[in-house]
Protein backbone atom coordinates (compact mmCIF):
# COMPACT_ATOMS: atom_id res chain seq x y z
CA UNK A 1 0.00 0.00 0.00
CA UNK A 2 1.42 3.37 -1.00
CA UNK A 3 2.14 5.79 1.83
CA UNK A 4 1.51 9.50 2.00
CA UNK A 5 4.10 11.89 0.61
CA UNK A 6 6.80 13.06 2.99
CA UNK A 7 8.26 16.56 2.95
CA UNK A 8 11.12 15.67 0.57
CA UNK A 9 8.74 14.02 -1.89
CA UNK A 10 6.44 17.02 -1.82
CA UNK A 11 9.27 19.43 -2.57
CA UNK A 12 10.55 17.16 -5.34
CA UNK A 13 7.08 16.86 -6.81
CA UNK A 14 6.55 20.62 -6.86
CA UNK A 15 9.97 21.16 -8.44
CA UNK A 16 9.23 18.62 -11.20
CA UNK A 17 5.85 20.23 -11.82
CA UNK A 18 7.38 23.69 -12.12
CA UNK A 19 10.21 22.60 -14.42
CA UNK A 20 7.91 20.71 -16.78
CA UNK A 21 5.33 23.52 -16.82
CA UNK A 22 7.97 26.13 -17.71
CA UNK A 23 9.52 23.94 -20.40
CA UNK A 24 6.10 23.15 -21.91
CA UNK A 25 5.12 26.84 -21.83
CA UNK A 26 8.17 27.88 -23.85
CA UNK A 27 8.59 24.66 -25.85
CA UNK A 28 5.07 24.59 -27.32
CA UNK A 29 2.49 27.09 -28.53
CA UNK A 30 2.70 29.80 -31.16
CA UNK A 31 6.44 30.62 -30.91
CA UNK A 32 8.15 27.54 -29.43
CA UNK A 33 11.78 27.20 -28.45
CA UNK A 34 12.31 23.90 -30.22
CA UNK A 35 14.91 22.44 -27.87
CA UNK A 36 12.69 22.85 -24.80
CA UNK A 37 10.05 20.59 -26.34
CA UNK A 38 12.53 17.71 -25.95
CA UNK A 39 13.02 18.42 -22.25
CA UNK A 40 9.50 19.28 -21.09
CA UNK A 41 8.38 15.72 -20.16
CA UNK A 42 11.66 14.79 -18.42
CA UNK A 43 11.13 16.13 -14.86
CA UNK A 44 7.69 14.54 -14.47
CA UNK A 45 8.75 11.23 -16.03
CA UNK A 46 11.77 11.16 -13.69
CA UNK A 47 9.39 11.75 -10.77
CA UNK A 48 6.76 9.18 -11.80
CA UNK A 49 8.29 5.97 -10.35
CA UNK A 50 9.26 7.78 -7.13
CA UNK A 51 5.76 8.83 -6.01
CA UNK A 52 2.33 7.16 -5.85
CA UNK A 53 0.50 6.80 -9.16
CA UNK A 54 -2.24 9.29 -8.33
CA UNK A 55 0.35 11.98 -7.56
CA UNK A 56 2.35 11.23 -10.70
CA UNK A 57 -0.78 11.60 -12.83
CA UNK A 58 -1.84 14.79 -11.05
CA UNK A 59 1.57 16.41 -11.44
CA UNK A 60 1.70 15.45 -15.14
CA UNK A 61 -1.76 16.88 -15.80
CA UNK A 62 -1.23 20.13 -13.88
CA UNK A 63 2.23 20.74 -15.38
CA UNK A 64 0.99 20.45 -18.97
CA UNK A 65 -2.21 22.35 -18.21
CA UNK A 66 -0.22 25.24 -16.69
CA UNK A 67 2.24 25.20 -19.59
CA UNK A 68 -0.63 25.02 -22.07
CA UNK A 69 -1.99 28.30 -20.73
CA UNK A 70 0.45 29.96 -23.14
CA UNK A 71 -2.41 29.65 -25.66
CA UNK A 72 -5.11 31.20 -23.47
CA UNK A 73 -4.92 34.77 -24.81
CA UNK A 74 -4.75 33.50 -28.39
CA UNK A 75 -7.76 31.22 -27.99
CA UNK A 76 -9.89 33.72 -26.06
CA UNK A 77 -8.98 37.04 -27.65
CA UNK A 78 -7.31 36.46 -31.02
CA UNK A 79 -9.71 33.76 -32.24
CA UNK A 80 -12.59 34.20 -29.80
CA UNK A 81 -13.42 30.51 -29.33
CA UNK A 82 -16.10 29.44 -26.84
CA UNK A 83 -14.85 28.77 -23.31
CA UNK A 84 -15.46 24.98 -23.44
CA UNK A 85 -13.33 24.77 -26.58
CA UNK A 86 -10.55 26.79 -24.94
CA UNK A 87 -10.55 24.46 -21.95
CA UNK A 88 -10.49 21.40 -24.19
CA UNK A 89 -7.53 22.68 -26.23
CA UNK A 90 -5.49 23.18 -23.06
CA UNK A 91 -6.71 20.16 -21.10
CA UNK A 92 -6.46 17.54 -23.87
CA UNK A 93 -2.62 17.49 -24.08
CA UNK A 94 -2.47 17.57 -20.28
CA UNK A 95 -4.70 14.51 -20.04
CA UNK A 96 -2.70 12.76 -22.75
CA UNK A 97 0.54 13.38 -20.87
CA UNK A 98 -1.00 12.14 -17.62
CA UNK A 99 -1.99 8.88 -19.32
CA UNK A 100 1.50 8.54 -20.84
CA UNK A 101 3.02 9.05 -17.39
CA UNK A 102 0.83 6.38 -15.78
CA UNK A 103 1.63 3.80 -18.47
CA UNK A 104 5.34 4.60 -18.25
CA UNK A 105 5.27 4.29 -14.45
CA UNK A 106 3.47 0.95 -14.48
CA UNK A 107 5.88 -0.67 -16.92
CA UNK A 108 9.03 0.82 -15.40
CA UNK A 109 8.17 -0.18 -11.83
CA UNK A 110 7.79 -3.77 -13.01
CA UNK A 111 11.25 -3.75 -14.56
CA UNK A 112 10.16 -3.43 -18.21
CA UNK A 113 12.43 -0.54 -19.14
CA UNK A 114 12.29 -0.69 -22.93
CA UNK A 115 8.50 -1.07 -23.06
CA UNK A 116 8.21 1.82 -20.58
CA UNK A 117 10.31 4.16 -22.72
CA UNK A 118 8.44 3.17 -25.88
CA UNK A 119 5.04 3.53 -24.21
CA UNK A 120 5.32 7.30 -23.76
CA UNK A 121 5.82 8.20 -27.45
CA UNK A 122 3.55 5.38 -28.64
CA UNK A 123 0.58 6.58 -26.58
CA UNK A 124 1.21 10.26 -27.32
CA UNK A 125 1.45 9.72 -31.09
CA UNK A 126 -1.63 7.48 -31.08
CA UNK A 127 -3.67 10.21 -29.39
CA UNK A 128 -2.35 12.87 -31.78
CA UNK A 129 -3.07 10.74 -34.82
CA UNK A 130 -6.58 9.66 -33.83
CA UNK A 131 -7.45 13.24 -32.92
CA UNK A 132 -6.24 14.47 -36.32
CA UNK A 133 -8.57 12.05 -38.09
CA UNK A 134 -11.65 13.50 -36.43
CA UNK A 135 -10.68 17.12 -35.78
CA UNK A 136 -12.03 19.85 -38.09
CA UNK A 137 -8.66 21.51 -37.56
CA UNK A 138 -6.61 18.61 -38.92
CA UNK A 139 -3.10 18.50 -37.52
CA UNK A 140 -3.29 21.77 -35.56
CA UNK A 141 -1.66 21.31 -32.15
CA UNK A 142 0.70 18.49 -33.11
CA UNK A 143 3.91 18.92 -31.10
CA UNK A 144 6.06 18.09 -34.14
CA UNK A 145 5.52 21.64 -35.44
CA UNK A 146 7.65 22.93 -32.57
CA UNK A 147 10.68 21.57 -34.44
CA UNK A 148 10.37 23.63 -37.61
CA UNK A 149 13.59 25.50 -36.83
CA UNK A 150 15.46 22.20 -36.34
CA UNK A 151 15.89 21.42 -40.04
CA UNK A 152 17.81 18.11 -39.76
CA UNK A 153 15.14 16.76 -37.41
CA UNK A 154 12.10 17.58 -39.55
CA UNK A 155 13.48 15.79 -42.63
CA UNK A 156 12.25 12.51 -41.14
CA UNK A 157 8.73 13.72 -41.99
CA UNK A 158 9.52 12.83 -45.61
CA UNK A 159 9.54 9.20 -44.41
CA UNK A 160 7.20 8.97 -41.42
CA UNK A 161 5.14 12.15 -41.64
CA UNK A 162 4.98 14.38 -38.57
CA UNK A 163 4.30 11.30 -36.43
CA UNK A 164 7.95 10.26 -36.51
CA UNK A 165 8.99 13.67 -35.15
CA UNK A 166 6.48 13.50 -32.30
CA UNK A 167 7.65 9.97 -31.49
CA UNK A 168 11.27 11.06 -31.13
CA UNK A 169 10.27 14.11 -29.06
CA UNK A 170 8.73 11.85 -26.43
CA UNK A 171 11.19 8.96 -26.74
CA UNK A 172 14.24 10.96 -25.70
CA UNK A 173 12.91 12.29 -22.34
CA UNK A 174 11.37 8.91 -21.51
CA UNK A 175 14.72 7.20 -22.15
CA UNK A 176 16.63 9.78 -20.10
CA UNK A 177 14.16 9.48 -17.22
CA UNK A 178 14.51 5.69 -17.19
CA UNK A 179 18.28 5.95 -17.40
CA UNK A 180 18.20 8.18 -14.30
CA UNK A 181 16.19 5.61 -12.32
CA UNK A 182 18.71 3.35 -10.52
CA UNK A 183 15.97 0.98 -9.32
CA UNK A 184 15.26 -0.04 -12.92
CA UNK A 185 17.31 -2.96 -14.31
CA UNK A 186 20.62 -1.77 -15.73
CA UNK A 187 20.42 -4.06 -18.74
CA UNK A 188 17.06 -2.64 -19.70
CA UNK A 189 18.22 0.93 -19.24
CA UNK A 190 21.26 0.29 -21.41
CA UNK A 191 19.19 -1.35 -24.16
CA UNK A 192 16.64 1.47 -24.17
CA UNK A 193 19.37 4.11 -24.27
CA UNK A 194 21.13 2.33 -27.13
CA UNK A 195 17.97 2.14 -29.23
CA UNK A 196 17.14 5.81 -28.60
CA UNK A 197 20.65 6.93 -29.52
CA UNK A 198 20.55 4.82 -32.69
CA UNK A 199 17.19 6.26 -33.78
CA UNK A 200 18.21 9.84 -33.05
CA UNK A 201 21.57 9.45 -34.80
CA UNK A 202 19.90 7.87 -37.86
CA UNK A 203 17.32 10.67 -37.98
CA UNK A 204 19.94 13.39 -37.72
CA UNK A 205 22.20 11.72 -40.29
CA UNK A 206 19.32 11.32 -42.72
CA UNK A 207 18.39 14.96 -42.18
CA UNK A 208 21.90 16.21 -42.94
CA UNK A 209 22.07 14.05 -46.06
CA UNK A 210 18.67 15.22 -47.29
CA UNK A 211 19.54 18.88 -46.77
CA UNK A 212 22.60 18.50 -48.98
CA UNK A 213 20.56 17.86 -52.16
CA UNK A 214 20.93 20.45 -54.90
CA UNK A 215 18.03 22.25 -56.56
CA UNK A 216 17.13 21.37 -60.16
CA UNK A 217 15.54 24.75 -60.91
CA UNK A 218 14.76 28.19 -59.53
CA UNK A 219 11.64 30.33 -59.82
CA UNK A 220 11.57 33.95 -58.72
CA UNK A 221 8.35 34.52 -56.78
CA UNK A 222 6.75 37.63 -55.33
CA UNK A 223 4.29 37.86 -52.45
CA UNK A 224 2.22 40.86 -51.42
CA UNK A 225 -0.37 41.54 -48.71
CA UNK A 226 -2.26 44.81 -48.40
CA UNK A 227 -3.88 44.70 -44.97
CA UNK A 228 -7.05 46.73 -45.61
CA UNK A 229 -9.77 46.98 -46.78
CA UNK A 230 -10.87 43.38 -46.35
CA UNK A 231 -12.80 41.57 -49.05
CA UNK A 232 -14.26 44.59 -50.91
CA UNK A 233 -16.52 44.01 -53.91
CA UNK A 234 -14.60 44.52 -57.16
CA UNK A 235 -17.49 46.38 -58.75
CA UNK A 236 -17.40 49.10 -56.07
CA UNK A 237 -15.16 52.12 -55.59
CA UNK A 238 -13.36 50.62 -52.57
CA UNK A 239 -12.66 47.38 -54.44
CA UNK A 240 -11.42 49.24 -57.50
CA UNK A 241 -9.05 51.33 -55.38
CA UNK A 242 -7.62 48.19 -53.73
CA UNK A 243 -7.29 46.51 -57.12
CA UNK A 244 -5.26 49.50 -58.35
CA UNK A 245 -2.96 49.27 -55.34
CA UNK A 246 -2.42 45.55 -55.91
CA UNK A 247 -1.69 46.08 -59.61
CA UNK A 248 0.94 48.68 -58.71
CA UNK A 249 2.51 46.38 -56.10
CA UNK A 250 2.54 43.42 -58.49
CA UNK A 251 4.19 45.52 -61.20
CA UNK A 252 6.94 46.46 -58.75
CA UNK A 253 7.50 42.77 -58.01
CA UNK A 254 7.58 42.01 -61.74
CA UNK A 255 10.17 44.76 -62.20
CA UNK A 256 12.21 42.98 -59.50
CA UNK A 257 12.13 39.81 -61.62
CA UNK A 258 9.17 37.91 -60.17
CA UNK A 259 7.59 35.38 -62.54
CA UNK A 260 4.79 34.39 -60.18
CA UNK A 261 2.96 36.50 -57.59
CA UNK A 262 0.57 35.46 -54.80
CA UNK A 263 -1.82 37.71 -52.83
CA UNK A 264 -3.87 36.69 -49.75
CA UNK A 265 -7.04 34.69 -49.34
CA UNK A 266 -10.36 36.41 -50.23
CA UNK A 267 -8.67 39.69 -51.09
CA UNK A 268 -11.69 40.61 -53.23
CA UNK A 269 -15.32 39.62 -53.63
CA UNK A 270 -16.78 39.29 -57.10
CA UNK A 271 -19.66 37.76 -59.03
CA UNK A 272 -17.58 37.64 -62.22
CA UNK A 273 -15.74 34.62 -63.61
CA UNK A 274 -12.55 36.61 -64.14
CA UNK A 275 -10.83 39.85 -63.15
CA UNK A 276 -9.83 41.75 -66.31
CA UNK A 277 -7.17 43.90 -64.62
CA UNK A 278 -5.26 40.84 -63.39
CA UNK A 279 -5.75 38.96 -66.65
CA UNK A 280 -4.26 41.91 -68.55
CA UNK A 281 -1.40 42.23 -66.07
CA UNK A 282 -0.54 38.55 -66.46
CA UNK A 283 -0.46 38.94 -70.25
CA UNK A 284 1.52 42.18 -70.32
CA UNK A 285 4.15 41.23 -67.76
CA UNK A 286 4.38 37.50 -68.46
CA UNK A 287 3.28 36.62 -64.93
CA UNK A 288 1.46 33.86 -63.14
CA UNK A 289 -0.90 35.60 -60.68
CA UNK A 290 -2.59 33.70 -57.85
CA UNK A 291 -5.44 35.84 -56.49
CA UNK A 292 -7.56 35.02 -53.42
CA UNK A 293 -11.24 35.59 -54.23
CA UNK A 294 -14.60 35.44 -52.44
CA UNK A 295 -16.43 33.95 -55.39
CA UNK A 296 -20.13 34.74 -55.75
CA UNK A 297 -20.67 33.86 -59.42
CA UNK A 298 -22.73 30.77 -58.56
CA UNK A 299 -26.06 31.86 -57.00
CA UNK A 300 -26.33 28.48 -55.25
CA UNK A 301 -22.80 28.21 -53.81
CA UNK A 302 -20.40 30.86 -52.57
CA UNK A 303 -16.75 29.80 -52.62
CA UNK A 304 -13.50 30.74 -50.96
CA UNK A 305 -11.40 30.35 -54.08
CA UNK A 306 -8.39 31.39 -56.09
CA UNK A 307 -8.17 32.57 -59.66
CA UNK A 308 -4.80 31.82 -61.21
CA UNK A 309 -3.99 33.93 -64.27
CA UNK A 310 -1.28 32.80 -66.70
CA UNK A 311 0.28 34.75 -69.60
CA UNK A 312 -1.16 32.66 -72.41
CA UNK A 313 -4.43 31.49 -70.84
CA UNK A 314 -7.80 32.73 -72.05
CA UNK A 315 -9.43 32.23 -68.64
CA UNK A 316 -8.15 31.81 -65.08
CA UNK A 317 -7.69 28.39 -63.53
CA UNK A 318 -9.81 28.15 -60.38
CA UNK A 319 -9.51 26.23 -57.15
CA UNK A 320 -12.04 26.07 -54.30
CA UNK A 321 -10.86 25.78 -50.69
CA UNK A 322 -11.46 22.30 -49.28
CA UNK A 323 -11.11 22.77 -45.52
CA UNK A 324 -13.17 25.62 -44.08
CA UNK A 325 -12.83 27.07 -40.57
CA UNK A 326 -15.88 26.03 -38.49
CA UNK A 327 -17.89 29.06 -37.43
CA UNK A 328 -15.86 31.50 -39.55
CA UNK A 329 -16.58 30.22 -43.06
CA UNK A 330 -20.07 28.78 -42.82
CA UNK A 331 -21.18 30.74 -45.90
CA UNK A 332 -18.82 28.87 -48.22
CA UNK A 333 -19.27 25.58 -50.02
CA UNK A 334 -16.11 23.43 -49.80
CA UNK A 335 -14.33 22.34 -52.93
CA UNK A 336 -13.31 18.79 -53.81
CA UNK A 337 -10.99 19.08 -56.80
CA UNK A 338 -7.34 19.98 -57.27
CA UNK A 339 -5.76 22.34 -59.78
CA UNK A 340 -2.40 22.16 -61.52
CA UNK A 341 -1.32 25.07 -63.71
CA UNK A 342 -0.30 24.62 -67.31
CA UNK A 343 3.36 24.29 -68.26
CA UNK A 344 6.52 23.95 -66.22
CA UNK A 345 7.36 24.00 -63.41
CA UNK A 346 4.37 22.01 -62.15
CA UNK A 347 2.48 24.39 -59.85
CA UNK A 348 -0.52 23.46 -57.70
CA UNK A 349 -3.08 25.62 -55.90
CA UNK A 350 -4.29 25.51 -52.28
CA UNK A 351 -5.70 27.94 -49.71
CA UNK A 352 -4.71 28.58 -46.09
CA UNK A 353 -6.35 25.93 -43.85
CA UNK A 354 -6.07 23.30 -46.57
CA UNK A 355 -2.42 23.07 -45.56
CA UNK A 356 -3.36 21.88 -42.05
CA UNK A 357 -4.40 18.56 -43.60
CA UNK A 358 -2.34 15.77 -45.15
CA UNK A 359 -4.76 15.02 -47.98
CA UNK A 360 -3.78 18.18 -49.85
CA UNK A 361 -0.07 17.40 -49.77
CA UNK A 362 -0.50 13.80 -50.80
CA UNK A 363 -2.87 14.69 -53.65
CA UNK A 364 -0.45 17.22 -55.12
CA UNK A 365 2.48 14.87 -54.63
CA UNK A 366 0.59 12.29 -56.71
CA UNK A 367 0.15 14.96 -59.41
CA UNK A 368 3.90 15.65 -59.38
CA UNK A 369 3.67 19.24 -58.11
CA UNK A 370 6.97 21.02 -57.48
CA UNK A 371 5.41 24.14 -55.97
CA UNK A 372 2.16 25.16 -54.28
CA UNK A 373 0.83 28.73 -54.38
CA UNK A 374 -1.08 29.37 -51.15
CA UNK A 375 -3.10 32.52 -50.42
CA UNK A 376 -3.87 32.64 -46.68
CA UNK A 377 -5.31 34.68 -43.83
CA UNK A 378 -4.01 34.26 -40.28
CA UNK A 379 -4.89 35.72 -36.88
CA UNK A 380 -1.83 37.94 -36.42
CA UNK A 381 -0.02 36.30 -33.51
CA UNK A 382 -0.19 32.82 -35.06
CA UNK A 383 1.61 33.82 -38.25
CA UNK A 384 4.78 31.88 -37.49
CA UNK A 385 3.05 28.67 -36.44
CA UNK A 386 0.48 28.57 -39.21
CA UNK A 387 3.04 29.28 -41.90
CA UNK A 388 5.22 26.47 -40.54
CA UNK A 389 2.33 24.03 -40.61
CA UNK A 390 2.05 24.73 -44.34
CA UNK A 391 5.79 24.40 -44.80
CA UNK A 392 5.69 20.96 -43.16
CA UNK A 393 3.36 19.72 -45.92
CA UNK A 394 6.14 20.52 -48.38
CA UNK A 395 8.67 18.50 -46.37
CA UNK A 396 6.30 15.53 -46.09
CA UNK A 397 5.22 15.41 -49.71
CA UNK A 398 8.10 17.03 -51.60
CA UNK A 399 7.27 20.49 -52.95
CA UNK A 400 8.15 24.14 -52.37
CA UNK A 401 5.55 26.57 -51.04
CA UNK A 402 4.86 30.25 -51.76
CA UNK A 403 2.42 31.42 -49.08
CA UNK A 404 1.01 34.93 -48.80
CA UNK A 405 -1.04 35.55 -45.66
CA UNK A 406 -2.90 38.64 -44.56
CA UNK A 407 -2.29 39.26 -40.83
CA UNK A 408 0.44 36.64 -40.79
CA UNK A 409 3.62 35.85 -42.69
CA UNK A 410 4.77 35.92 -46.29
CA UNK A 411 7.00 32.88 -46.75
CA UNK A 412 8.94 31.21 -49.52
CA UNK A 413 10.10 27.72 -48.53
CA UNK A 414 11.68 24.83 -50.39
CA UNK A 415 10.77 21.15 -50.19
CA UNK A 416 13.25 20.67 -47.31
CA UNK A 417 11.47 23.23 -45.12
CA UNK A 418 14.09 25.95 -45.54
CA UNK A 419 12.54 29.40 -45.38
CA UNK A 420 14.44 31.19 -48.14
CA UNK A 421 12.60 34.50 -47.63
CA UNK A 422 10.08 35.78 -45.10
CA UNK A 423 8.27 38.99 -44.15
CA UNK A 424 5.66 39.82 -41.52
CA UNK A 425 2.21 41.05 -42.53
CA UNK A 426 0.83 40.69 -39.03
CA UNK A 427 -0.09 44.36 -38.61
CA UNK A 428 0.80 46.10 -41.86
CA UNK A 429 1.22 45.84 -45.63
CA UNK A 430 4.11 43.68 -46.79
CA UNK A 431 5.83 42.60 -49.99
CA UNK A 432 8.49 40.01 -50.63
CA UNK A 433 10.40 38.65 -53.61
CA UNK A 434 12.89 35.82 -53.68
CA UNK A 435 14.40 32.95 -55.65
CA UNK A 436 12.68 29.70 -54.73
CA UNK A 437 14.65 26.45 -55.31
CA UNK A 438 12.62 23.68 -56.97
CA UNK A 439 13.30 19.95 -57.11
CA UNK A 440 11.86 16.75 -58.52
CA UNK A 441 11.03 15.11 -55.18
CA UNK A 442 8.90 12.05 -54.40
CA UNK A 443 8.90 11.15 -50.73
CA UNK A 444 8.19 7.83 -49.04
CA UNK A 445 5.47 9.52 -47.00
CA UNK A 446 3.70 10.74 -50.14
CA UNK A 447 3.61 7.11 -51.36
CA UNK A 448 2.82 5.22 -48.14
CA UNK A 449 0.89 7.82 -46.17
CA UNK A 450 0.45 7.33 -42.43
CA UNK A 451 2.16 3.94 -42.25
CA UNK A 452 4.20 5.02 -39.22
CA UNK A 453 1.08 6.08 -37.31
CA UNK A 454 -0.51 2.68 -37.94
CA UNK A 455 2.68 0.94 -36.84
CA UNK A 456 2.59 3.10 -33.72
CA UNK A 457 -0.98 1.97 -32.99
CA UNK A 458 0.12 -1.67 -33.23
CA UNK A 459 3.04 -0.98 -30.90
CA UNK A 460 0.74 0.72 -28.40
CA UNK A 461 -1.67 -2.24 -28.47
CA UNK A 462 1.19 -4.60 -27.62
CA UNK A 463 2.40 -2.34 -24.81
CA UNK A 464 -1.08 -1.99 -23.31
CA UNK A 465 -1.45 -5.78 -23.39
CA UNK A 466 1.90 -6.11 -21.64
CA UNK A 467 0.83 -3.63 -18.97
CA UNK A 468 -2.41 -5.58 -18.36
CA UNK A 469 -0.58 -8.89 -18.08
CA UNK A 470 1.94 -7.41 -15.66
CA UNK A 471 -0.87 -6.04 -13.53
CA UNK A 472 -2.31 -9.55 -13.28
CA UNK A 473 0.95 -11.27 -12.26
CA UNK A 474 0.90 -10.32 -8.55
CA UNK A 475 -2.67 -11.58 -8.24
CA UNK A 476 -1.73 -14.88 -9.82
CA UNK A 477 1.18 -15.30 -7.45
CA UNK A 478 -1.02 -14.55 -4.49
CA UNK A 479 -3.54 -17.27 -5.41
Amino acid sequence: MESRLDRAQTVTMLAALALTAVAWWFGSGLHPWWWLAWLAPLPVLWLAPRVPARWAALVAFVAYAVGGMNLWDYLRNAIGLPLPVDIYVIAAPALAFALCTLLYRRLLRRGRVLPATLAVPALWVAIEYLNSLSSPHGTWGIIAYSQMDALPVIQIAAVTGIWGISFLLLLLPATLAARLTPAAPLRGRTLAAGIAVLLLAATYGYGIWRLSASATGILRVGLVSLEKPIRPALDGAVGQALETRYVEAIRRLAAAGAKAVVIPETSFATTAATVPAFATLAQQDGLTLDIGIDGKSDPHAEHNMVMAFQPNAAAPITYFKHHLIPGFEHQYTPGTGYALLDGAPRIGLAICKDMDFHDIGQAYAALGAQLLLVPAWDFGVDGWLHSRMAIMRGVESGFAIARAARSGRLTLSDDRGRVVAEASSERHDATLVGDLPLRETRTLYSRWGDWFAWLDLLLLAALLLAALLLAALPRRRAQ
